[in-house]
């Protein structure tokens, strides 16, 4: 992992995100955190400076241009440049196509690639100019192959997978590697919601509804924040440049390619 390093995380406050600041925390790297949530950003941010990292917590919008841009201007403020840029800000939904309502799908495509979008934007250029950076989208499975209900979510995230392998070859020569990470069900409070969604819907029980999630896997489980973390923080270490627009899947073996 590159040491004197400095990272800015979105969807910082909890889950992926918080984890993914953990790893990059433990491997020397400083961590801005973000997310709208101005109170877990900064838990997150103080359980790292109390464990000796160098750590900040910045509130921002992703989908809000001047918000991205503003989030911008204060990471620079603070950590001088940013090397890495970790795109984990997302939401999810699963409806059947007749009940997919537009502002539905607005959302998901404003949090999930608009947000994606913008923050790259702001942040990539200037890693291309000093020749050496790191973005890493947090994607899903679901940017990889369908399932039902989930038509709109794995809409978006298909566009981040082809967001991601597109800037890998505009960029492949600058120094700077994008790359996605596409997990399966991971638990987080996302998949908590989920759980919550399959119940009403089916009447299932909340263990019954999240073993259904499980089952989704070869390997019969959920995936840890923390294995997400680990990918990530693999992708942004000095010995990984020769990756780049890839999708790197954490499925237990669902997708083989």
């Amino acid at each position: 992992m590159p040491r004197s390093k400095n990272a800015v995380i979105t969807g910082g406050g909890r889950g992926i995100g918080a984890a993914v600041a953990r790893s990059l925390a433990a491997a020397g790297v400083s961590v801005l955190v973000s997310a709208r949530s101005e109170d877990e950003i900064e838990a997150t941010a103080q359980n790292l400076r109390d464990s000796g990292a160098e750590a900040w917590a910045v509130a921002a919008d992703v989908t809000d241009s001047e918000s991205v841009a503003r989030l911008h201007d204060r990471a620079l403020g603070l950590m001088g440049q940013v090397d890495i840029l970790v795109n984990n800000a997302g939401i999810a939904a699963a409806s059947p196509l007749p009940k997919i309502r537009l502002s539905d799908w607005d959302r998901l495509f404003a949090v999930n690639v608009r947000g994606t979008f913008l923050c790259t934007q702001a942040f990539l250029p200037a890693m291309a100019e000093r020749g050496w950076g790191r973005v890493v989208n947090i994607a899903s499975i679901a940017g990889r192959m369908g399932a039902p209900y989930i038509s709109a979510y794995a809409a978006t995230k298909h566009a981040v997978v082809g967001f991601t392998r597109s800037l890998a070859m505009e960029y492949a020569p600058t120094g700077v590697t994008v790359n996605a990470v596409g997990p399966g069900y991971v638990a987080t409070s996302m998949v908590d919601a989920a759980v919550e969604n399959i119940s009403a819907k089916t009447g299932l029980d909340a263990a019954a509804a999240r073993a259904s999630l499980s089952e989704q896997s070869p390997q019969k489980r959920l995936y840890t924040p923390e294995e997400v973390a680990f990918l990530v923080a693999t992708l942004c270490d000095e010995l990984a440049g020769g990756i780049n627009g890839q999708c790197v899947l954490l499925d237990g073996g669902s997708v083989q390619a």
